[in-house]
């Protein structure tokens, strides 16, 4: 079983082995955790989200999160933005200076500063507007036989669900695939991911549909494919601390049935070279710097001590790394009653979702709003 995605202009433009798409994350999948999730599988890895107007304004921290690992033949963007012309210019300089060979579109962010500014995951709301931006963007990167994907949610609330509007409006745009996570914007991370809802969006479209949502283990993964119908998912959170559920990932859609369970000293050489491929990207002190916050996946369920997980929440050297993992028994196993669990944030579903004024009065903007300025906002 593999991923295809296509340009209107250019067939099978990305073929992944297997269908697999690991998700963006802010903070998370910069070029060193793909080259890391690389080395382990199969799969089209995307990087962090970045915004439309970042891309256009030529920001430097914007184009420092351009950088693609030297393993990456496939280069993989995903793109957020709320107005068309803003987004199709983008797209134009993603595909000519820097050689990406897909774009994703993120219209599914949850996060209060992107949602105020109508972005993300209740965008779709204004189908106008969502229509707009789709066609914009797919044309503009048609032009270098570049295939668009979006990915959304299933709506702002249940009272106001826009996926299978979505899917609808993105087929029309010639868009080459959706992702649909299956949980509302007032949800956010919080509660059980509904794959009826996949399933749904598979019987009403013609484009592959990909599921996302509490795929914590390859027979999840397998599982939602068998149950929704979709053509591939999108892993998150399930592959925090555990890199190697790609692994995992590629066995199981192969038909290895395979589970990975690293022992301690494993999962300690699989932190010593993400901390390598950090300090190659950040330099050293940095790099080990921004390891500190996957030390807990990492970690998670094995009999680490308090002390020695200080020490590691603290590393801001290879040397003090080595130092802090010295102290493990590479002998321990695999903790299984962590298998399945959730990991990453979960939190409570929102009280309400911080929306523009009058945002649900209407299903469309209006022309004389669809070029409405966008904010810098960066989410998950």
């Amino acid at each position: 079983m593999s991923l295809s995605l296509s340009a209107p202009s250019r067939p099978d433009a990305v073929v992944s082995e297997t269908p697999v798409v690991l998700a963006p994350m802010a903070g998370i999948t910069n070029p060193a955790y793909r080259q890391l999730c690389l080395e382990q599988g199969a799969g089209l890895y995307v990087c962090e989200m970045i915004t439309s107007r970042g891309v256009v304004e030529r920001i430097p921290k914007t184009f420092d999160m351009l950088r693609f690992a030297p393993g990456e033949t496939t280069r993989s963007v995903q793109l957020y933005g709320v107005d068309a012309g803003v987004m199709a210019d983008a797209a134009r300089i993603l595909c000519e200076e820097f050689g990406v060979h897909h774009i994703d579109l993120n219209f599914g962010c949850p996060v209060p500063k992107v949602t105020r500014r109508g972005g993300g995951g209740v965008l779709p709301w204004k189908a106008d507007r969502l229509a707009s931006i789709l066609r914009a963007t797919v044309r503009a990167a048609d032009a270098y036989g570049v295939p668009v994907t979006m990915k959304t949610r299933l709506g702002i609330d249940d009272d106001h669900l826009t996926f299978s509007d979505a899917g609808r409006i993105a087929e029309d745009a010639g868009v080459a695939a959706i992702a649909l996570h299956a949980r509302t914007v007032k949800q956010a991370y919080a509660g059980q991911a509904r794959w009826e809802t996949i399933a749904e969006l598979v019987d009403s479209v013609s484009i592959p549909v990909l599921g996302n949502g509490d795929i914590w283990e390859a027979a999840d993964a397998l599982r939602m494919v068998e149950q929704t119908g979709c053509a591939g998912v999108v892993i998150g959170r399930g592959c925090l601390g555990r890199p190697w559920l790609f692994r995992d990932l590629a066995d199981a859609f192969a038909g290895r049935p395979h589970r990975t369970l690293p022992t301690l000293g494993e999962v300690a050489a699989t932190v010593r070279r993400h901390a390598v491929l950090l300090a190659e990207l950040q330099g050293e002190r940095w790099g080990l710097t921004d390891l500190r916050k996957h030390m807990a996946w990492y970690f998670k369920g094995f009999p680490v001590g308090g002390e020695i997980r200080r020490g590691l929440g603290l590393v801001s050297s290879l040397a003090d790394l080595d130092a802090q993992l010295a102290k493990l028994d590479p002998d321990v196993p695999f903790p299984t009653e962590a298998l399945g669990e959730p990991r990453g944030r979960q939190g409570t579903p929102r009280e309400r979702v911080v929306l523009p004024y009058g945002w649900l009065d209407s299903r469309e903007l209006g022309d004389e709003d669809l070029s409405a300025a966008e904010s810098d906002v960066s989410g998950g």
